[in-house]
């Protein structure tokens, strides 16, 4: 019996892992295996790529704005979502409502977004024009000023909030009612709860979510890309847009070396993250 249950399971896994194998670890040690050689492909030029791209100042231009920007953006949005989700929880009827309007952001398509950042940041957009028309100084273009460094943090946060909100509802909505029951008849107070139960009782969640938070900050390029173009402005210039270059110019060689680095980062921050949490 147990032998045809392990069976069962392996039949289950298979295709899943099957998928994860041809179109992420395969094409992944290709990556890995092409870091090493030219751009072509053919005569391995051993870690000479990784020198190429820690000599390059556009890359430690991109890794700093990107460190800057998952240093701003994670701990306001992981706040701001755990406050806004403590609040829904209280929300009674209209927690529902409130849910759904918190995901409307994730559902506006990418030009909208790059439409409105042109109306309401961009110099040159419709609104200032009209303003200056009427004789109003709407200000100055903001995307091509230091400005452009928060209206990009905005922008995060604004299209993630209301997704990371519902992950920590359901983080939170876990948690049975009986232990608040039982806590408060031992005269434990609305704090006390929070610290001893609440959170205690979410920890495993919340490491979800800052691993989902953090690999959705590297989905933020779109929107800067689709205003400002290839070369914005340089405190927005993020890795991002340092791999489209890369990927424009066909250096193959530089794009491979700098994925397996940005892969090994990424893997050592939640390797630490995950030790450090004792998940």
């Amino acid at each position: 019996m147990k032998k045809k249950f392990w069976f069962t399971g392996w039949c289950f896994v298979l295709p899943g892992f099957a998928g994860v194998l041809v179109f992420y670890l395969i094409p992944f040690l290709d990556v890995v295996r092409r870091s090493f050689y030219n751009a072509v492909g053919k005569q391995f030029c051993g870690i000479s790529n990784y020198r190429t791209v820690f000599s390059n100042e556009a890359f430690w231009l991109a890794a700093g704005n990107t460190a800057k920007f998952l240093a701003v953006c994670l701990p306001l949005l992981l706040a701001l979502s755990f406050a806004a989700a403590l609040l829904l929880q209280r929300a009674g009827r209209l927690a529902s409502l409130l849910k759904s309007a918190c995901l409307v952001p994730l559902a506006v398509p990418a030009a909208s977004v790059v439409l409105i950042w042109k109306l309401v940041f961009d110099y040159h957009g419709m609104l200032n024009g009209v303003l200056n028309g009427i004789g109003l100084n709407a200000g100055r273009d903001w995307m091509n000023t230091e400005a452009a460094f928060g209206v990009l943090v905005f922008s995060y946060i604004w299209k993630n909030l209301g997704y990371d909100v519902v992950l920590w509802l359901a983080g939170l909505t876990s948690v049975p009612e009986t232990i608040y029951e039982a806590a408060r008849m031992d005269g434990a107070g609305a704090m006390a709860c929070f610290f001893s139960i609440t959170l205690p009782c979410i920890r495993p969640i919340s490491f979800t979510i800052i691993v989902i938070s953090l690999l959705n900050s590297f989905k933020v390029f779109r929107e800067a890309w689709m205003v400002a173009g290839n070369y914005p402005q340089e405190s927005i210039y993020l890795l991002q847009h340092l791999f489209n270059n890369w990927f424009r110019d066909l250096a193959v060689d530089k794009m491979s070396a700098g994925a397996v680095v940005l892969s090994a980062v990424i893997l050592l921050l939640i390797g630490t993250l995950q030790k450090s949490w004792k998940v």
